[in-house]
Parts: C-alpha cells; sequence; structure tokens
C-alpha cells in the first residue's frame, strides 16, 4: 500500500483543517516545496497536494506553489482542489502533476468527469468523500443525498485512476479509519481505492494493510495531521504502509 503523506496549501501555507472546517485551521508551515522534499527524501512513492483555496473559490490561488512542488522533487504528485474544468486539469497538468483529483464537479456532471478522464488516461481521480455513507459535496458543506456504494458502483467503469475516499466523521481526529467502508468498496468495486482520514498512528496504517489479506489491497493512504502534529514520522508511516 502506497502511503500518500499530504500538503493542504492555503495562501501558499501548509495547514490543516479539522474536519473541513476552515474556521479550525492549523498553520504548519510556511514552505510548502520544502516540505514536499522531506516527504519525497524519505522515500514516499506520492505526494498529495490539495489546493484549500481553490476548493472553496475556484480561484487557483496556490497553481504555481503546486507547479514548483512538482518541480522541485522526483516524486509524482497528486493534487485536487478546485478542479471543476478542462482548463483546471490541463493546467494542472501541464504543471507537472501527475494525477489530479475531481470531486463535486463529477456529481455534477458526470459526463465530463468520465470524459476527462478518458482524454488523460491514468491522470485523472475521483474524489468521494462521505459523512457516513452520504457523499458530501462543495467542500463537505452540503450532503449530496446519496449513498457511497452508489455513486461508487456508477463510475467504477468511468476510467479514473483511483477513487479517494475521505470518512469526514474522523478527518483529523486521528481516531482510526473507517476500516468497514474500505472493506466494502474494495469487495464492491474494480477502481483502486485510496483510504483517507482518521488515521493517527502506525497502527492505523497496518490496519488498512491489513484488508488485503482477504481481499485486494487499498492502492493506497493518505495522511496529513499525524504527521504534523508529532504523532507518526515519516519513516514510521512508510514502514507501516509497506508492512505485510
Amino acid at each position: 500500500m502506497d502511503l500518500y503523506p499530504a500538503i493542504d496549501l492555503r495562501g501558499g501555507q501548509c495547514v490543516r483543517l479539522y474536519q473541513g472546517d476552515f474556521a479550525q485551521e492549523t498553520v504548519y508551515g510556511d514552505d510548502p516545496v520544502a516540505q514536499a522534499r522531506l516527504f519525497a527524501d524519505a522515500g514516499s512513492a506520492w505526494i498529495h497536494v490539495v489546493d484549500l483555496d481553490a476548493a472553496r473559490t475556484g480561484e487557483p490561488v496556490n497553481r504555481p506553489v503546486i507547479a514548483s512542488i512538482a518541480g522541485a522533487v522526483g516524486v509524482p504528485i497528486q493534487t485536487g482542489g478546485g478542479v471543476r474544468d478542462d482548463e483546471a486539469a490541463d493546467a494542472l497538468l501541464a504543471a507537472g502533476v501527475a494525477r489530479v483529483v475531481v470531486g463535486t464537479a463529477a456529481l455534477d456532471a458526470p459526463d465530463w468527469a468520465a470524459s476527462l478522464a478518458q482524454r488523460h488516461p491514468g491522470k485523472v481521480v475521483l474524489g468521494l468523500d462521505v459523512r457516513g455513507r452520504e457523499v458530501a459535496v462543495r467542500g463537505w458543506v452540503e450532503g449530496s443525498g446519496q449513498d457511497i456504494a452508489e455513486v461508487a458502483a456508477r463510475f467504477d467503469d468511468a476510467g479514473f485512476a483511483a477513487f479517494v475516499v475521505t470518512q469526514i466523521h474522523v478527518d483529523g481526529a486521528g481516531t482510526g479509519p473507517d476500516l468497514d467502508l474500505y472493506a466494502e468498496l474494495l469487495d464492491s468495486v474494480e477502481t483502486d481505492v485510496i483510504a483517507s482520514g482518521g488515521v493517527g498512528g502506525a497502527a492505523h496504517l497496518r490496519s488498512l494493510v491489513r484488508l488485503g489479506e482477504d481481499r485486494r489491497p487499498l492502492a493506497g493512504a493518505i495522511v496529513g495531521k499525524a504527521l504534523y502534529d508529532g504523532s507518526l514520522t515519516i519513516d514510521d508511516a512508510l514502514a507501516a504502509a509497506s508492512s505485510t
């Protein structure tokens, strides 16, 4: 299972939000490029970057920072936030990122999202943020009224490189991932699944790895806050993610 250390950008700084709440923001650094180099030098296979400003307003104010990150490290960058049209996706890919994550826009315009995935094979990921079982949209502010299993099944043959599935209830809490949700998805869809939310220590990553003992494994796990607040070192996280 690949580890995806996360860098969330707001105003060019590395931040973390608690359960997506912009009013509960913690700033962890003002040099995201240096942070990305730290993750890459430790051996990360991927780095996950989120443009929180673009996710909220649609304005790609952090795109130059993302381009700098992509140019500074030798590992692929997966990035999301505000990818709502061809221009945004094409600009990020041209800036050097390996994969873009499409969220709310895919539920609003599923045919467009599928066409984007087909135009850029292997480079478009579907972000599915869930509160319980309901898929949330527009920066987690609204509920879609749609169940995660139904949405995942509907997009399973659309050509996405992976589904990034975030359980909002545990995001930033460090209390453990929603193992039942990921087991269900691994059993029901063929698209790769990347887990996000809830990892607070190495044991949580090992529990995600163990899901692959009885089924196909998770493709990856995104870890953010635990790497910044001292709960988990990048070395320990990489070791746990690759454990068998």
